[in-house]
C-alpha cells in the first residue's frame, strides 16, 4: 500500500508530506510566502537585532536548507540583510520602508470607529477616544449611545489629564518623569468637590489604575459623570490614545463598573492590535 501510495504521487508531479505533518490547504506558493513571514516575525524579535541561519530554522521548524533558501530570496528584495562577520540575519531597509507606510497611512480614528461602535453597543453608554497635546486630552471621536440622558464631548474640546479618564489612562501608561514635567506646567486645579489635587494621591490612583489597565474618573471632571477609560498602545510599546465610556453616575453605578471596565479593556486591546501593538496573552 506505501508504494502504490508513493507511485501515485510520483505520477502526479507532487512531491508527498510526510504524514504527521498534513498538507496545508492552498499552493505551495502561499506555503512558501507564510514560512517566509514566519522567518521575518522572528528575525524580528530576536534580542539582539539578528538571528543565525540555525536559530531561525529551529524556530519555524524547517531545514536549514529552505530557511537559507528564502532567506536569500528576501534579501535580494532588501527585506532581510546578511552580516558576513557575525553570520547573523537582520531586517532590511525594505521592511522598514513598509513600515513607514503604514504609520503614514494609517487612521487611528479610521482604525477605532468600528470597535468604539461595538463598545457602545455592547455597553449602552457612550464611547470616546482621544489623544494628549501640549499637556491636555483632546478628544478625537465620540459614538453617542441612545440614551436620553448621555455624555457630550465634542471633538476638537480638551480636558485636563489628572482628572478626566482618558488623562489618567494615559498618564498611567506614561512615567513619573512625565507625570512630574505635566503637572509643573498645568498644575491640578479643582474642577468638582472630588478632584483630586494632591500628586500623592494621583500617583496612587495612577498605580491602581495601572496594575488593574484602566482608569475611572469618578466625577473629578464633570459633576454627576463617571468615565471608565484605557490607553490604546502603538507598535513601539508607547500609549498613543485612550478610550472611554462615559454616562451619569445613575446609569454606571458601582455594580456596572467591573463589566464595564473589561468592555473597555477589550476594545482598548484590539484598538492597539490595529495600531500594530503586540499584545500578550
Amino acid at each position: 500500500m506505501a508504494r502504490q501510495a508513493t507511485a501515485a504521487k510520483s505520477r502526479s508531479g507532487k512531491r508527498a508530506l510526510p504524514a504527521a505533518q498534513p498538507a496545508r490547504s492552498g499552493s505551495d506558493h502561499v506555503q512558501s510566502l507564510a514560512r517566509a513571514l514566519a522567518l521575518l516575525n522572528r528575525i524580528s524579535e530576536a534580542a539582539d537585532g539578528g538571528a543565525t541561519l540555525t536559530e531561525l530554522a529551529q524556530q519555524v521548524g524547517l531545514p536549514p536548507s529552505t530557511a537559507h533558501r528564502l532567506l536569500t530570496t528576501l534579501e535580494q528584495e532588501r527585506y532581510v540583510r546578511f552580516d558576513q562577520d557575525g553570520r547573523l540575519w537582520s531586517i532590511g531597509v525594505q521592511a522598514f520602508v513598509i513600515g513607514c507606510t503604514f504609520t503614514k497611512t494609517r487612521s487611528l480614528v479610521g482604525l477605532s470607529r468600528a470597535y468604539m461602535r461595538r463598545l457602545m453597543e455592547e455597553s449602552g453608554e457612550t464611547v470616546n477616544l482621544a489623544i494628549e497635546d501640549q499637556g491636555q486630552m483632546v478628544y478625537l471621536a465620540q459614538v453617542e449611545c441612545r440614551q436620553m440622558m448621555r455624555a457630550f464631548a465634542r471633538p476638537g474640546s480638551r480636558v485636563p489629564l489628572h482628572c478626566s479618564g482618558v488623562g489618567k489612562a494615559i498618564l498611567s501608561a506614561g512615567s513619573d518623569k512625565t507625570l512630574a514635567k505635566i503637572l509643573q506646567q498645568h498644575g491640578m486645579p479643582r474642577l468638582t468637590v472630588k478632584t483630586i489635587i494632591t500628586p500623592a494621591l494621583l500617583r496612587a490612583d495612577l498605580e491602581r489604575a495601572r496594575a488593574v489597565g484602566y482608569a475611572i474618573d469618578d466625577e473629578e471632571h464633570a459633576v454627576g459623570l463617571r468615565c471608565i477609560a484605557s490607553p490604546i498602545f502603538d507598535e513601539t510599546g508607547d500609549a498613543v490614545a485612550a478610550v472611554s465610556v462615559s454616562g451619569p453616575m445613575a446609569r454606571i453605578v458601582d455594580a456596572r463598573v467591573g463589566p464595564l471596565s473589561a468592555l473597555v479593556l477589550q476594545a482598548a486591546r484590539d484598538i492597539s492590535a490595529e495600531m500594530g501593538a503586540r499584545i500578550g496573552p
